[in-house]
């Protein structure tokens, strides 16, 4: 009971840290996961981890709320999974409620433009990091190009509907994936 208990701690210090320095919300935060919970804390497999963000995206609520609920869970159980999300949620939650309280006095203040105006840089970088790890980690055939690539299309130039595509790119990986079966073959 005592390890659980000191794994829990490590849980919600491991998540305030990733909650504390990422800006960008979920996406942003998916390299710093990786890092914390599979290379440093080998909490989690890396090839486990793009399955628990496919499971954070098909889920109810933001993605680092979802990542941190299932790897906590994974970890250590349900209070596992009630540390790590709270430790995902509160420093944002502060941060936030500070930023409230001052934000309008400094608001035109040049150094805080500037500061926004790099901190959306840092973002990007971040979320391009995300896009490169789970591509490198992704299915690698004509099949998932085409999911991807329709994906893509879909949800950047028809504004499509994230859930409908999402369950339209399972249905599509099903389908290919029984159909090769079926023919003796591997996707």
């Amino acid at each position: 009971m005592k390890n659980k208990l000191k794994l829990c701690l490590q849980l919600l210090l491991t998540f305030m840290k990733i909650g504390v320095v990422t800006f960008g919300g979920g996406y942003a935060m998916i390299p710093i996961i990786e890092n914390e919970t599979s290379k440093k804390k080998k909490w989690i497999d890396p090839d486990d981890l793009i399955d628990v963000i496919a499971l954070s995206e098909s889920t109810p609520g933001p993605i680092s709320i979802c990542a941190a609920t299932f790897i906590g869970y994974k970890v250590a159980g349900l209070l596992g999974a009630f540390c790590a999300t709270l430790g995902v949620v509160l420093p944002s939650f502060v941060i936030i409620y500070l930023i409230s309280l001052f934000l309008r006095q400094f608001e035109e203040l040049k150094a805080v433009k500037y500061a926004f105006f790099g901190i959306r840089a840092g973002v990007l970088a971040l979320l391009v990091k995300a896009v490169v790890s789970m591509f490198k980690k992704s299915p690698q055939n004509i099949v998932a190009y085409c999911i991807m690539a329709a994906s893509l299309v879909a949800v950047a130039f028809f504004s499509a509907n994230v859930i409908v595509v999402l369950l339209s790119a399972a249905v599509i990986g099903l389908a290919a994936t029984l159909i090769a079966k079926k023919r003796g073959r591997e996707l």
